[in-house]
């Protein structure tokens, strides 16, 4: 066998995707052209995967608003005026405010990938959003009729039917997308946001066999968006010790951007739990260059002298366009970058295990 390699998401929409949804939002098309616009672009981008040879394929998030807040496509009871995440270049993303309970999501993550295995017989893999995530839409001044423990309840229930369905529906892996992490220690250092966030996570793995866990991962990065991320500058040290702690079975690490790699597989070493699988990031969405196969070998067989290979595959550091209008990446970058990923992924295989 070689070495497991995944693609961990969202991918540039095309030209075509980009036109029509900026039809749709002005009211020139309606939702059907809309819909059929978004299916063509998903075929392309299974297409395209399969002849690069992906081993495992996504459906590129065409479809989605955004890898967080498609859940709530439809959803009446939102103010615009919740939490904003700052970014390093000076631009900003703001969630919704929740206005009024129950929570309950407009859409789960299975109707994306019902919509990508139409278009083939690859293993399919699904990005959800954490829960961790969608804490962040209740208001710290509270919710008149509905405590906040109450919402927690309905969020957790709601956030395992968005895994478990995508598991029913024969995803080969559902992975949770936990980008909050790094930024919650650099919005509290102390660490007391990160352990909140990891406990309700892990409220919702708990609810999953040892079987159903080893189909789901996590994935951490400092963000990905407009070419500039939100929380490179918080130290994987402080990090990944409280990671690690989550109850899933494999976990997908942004790597390749980090200065001091090697410190960073040290402490992959001494926390990774027992059976877990642990896929490293070779290849930097957000940079313009496009990585060489033999880089990408070289930093495989670098993490292999960390890790043991059995328990070794790769990815990307990050998803391609996580929020729909996010242009700064070329999909054919996109599509160089995760070639590359694949044969450096090869090429250091044949090294490791012949």
């Amino acid at each position: 066998m070689g070495i497991p390699t995944e693609p961990i998401g969202s991918i540039p929409r095309p030209t075509e995707l980009l036109a029509a949804m900026a039809d749709h939002a002005a009211g020139r098309i309606g939702g059907e052209e809309l819909a059929a616009a978004q299916d063509r672009a998903v075929r392309d981008t299974v297409r395209r995967l399969e002849e690069i040879g992906s081993p495992v394929v996504t459906d590129g998030e065409q479809a989605k608003p955004s890898f967080a807040t498609y859940p709530l496509t439809g959803l009446n009871q939102l103010a615009p005026d919740g939490v904003v995440i700052p970014f390093a270049d000076g631009h900003y993303r703001q969630l919704p405010r929740l206005t009024a309970g129950p929570l309950r999501y407009g859409v789960y993550a299975d109707h994306y990938l019902h919509a990508a295995l139409r278009h083939t017989d690859s293993p399919v893999k699904q990005a959800v959003i954490a829960p961790s995530a969608l804490s962040l839409l209740y208001p710290a001044d509270g919710i008149d009729g509905y405590p906040r423990e109450a919402f927690l309840d309905d969020l957790t229930a709601e956030a395992e039917a968005d895994i478990r369905r995508c598991l029913d529906a024969g995803a080969h892996r559902v992975q949770l997308d936990f980008t909050e992490a790094r930024l919650a220690l650099k919005i509290d250092p102390s660490g007391s946001l990160l352990d909140q966030f990891i406990a309700l996570n892990n409220r919702v793995l708990e609810r999953f066999s040892s079987t159903e866990k080893a189909r789901i991962g996590i994935h951490t990065c400092p963000g990905g968006d407009q070419d500039s991320t939100h929380s490179l500058d918080v130290d994987y040290t402080d990090l990944l010790p409280a990671l690690l702690h989550l109850k899933a079975g494999a976990f997908y690490i942004q790597l390749a951007s980090e200065p001091q790699p090697d410190k960073v597989l040290a402490v992959l070493a001494e926390h990774l739990p027992d059976q877990a699988q642990v896929f490293i990031g070779v290849t930097d969405p957000i940079d313009p260059r496009i990585e060489t196969p033999q880089e990408v070998r070289d930093r495989v067989l670098a993490a292999a002298r960390h890790l043991p290979s059995d328990r070794l595959g790769t990815c990307d550091d990050c998803g391609f366009s996580p929020f729909a209008d996010d242009t700064s990446t070329s999909r054919d970058t996109a599509f160089a970058k995760i070639s590359a990923r694949i044969e450096g992924t090869a090429l250091a295989a044949r090294e490791l295990i012949g």
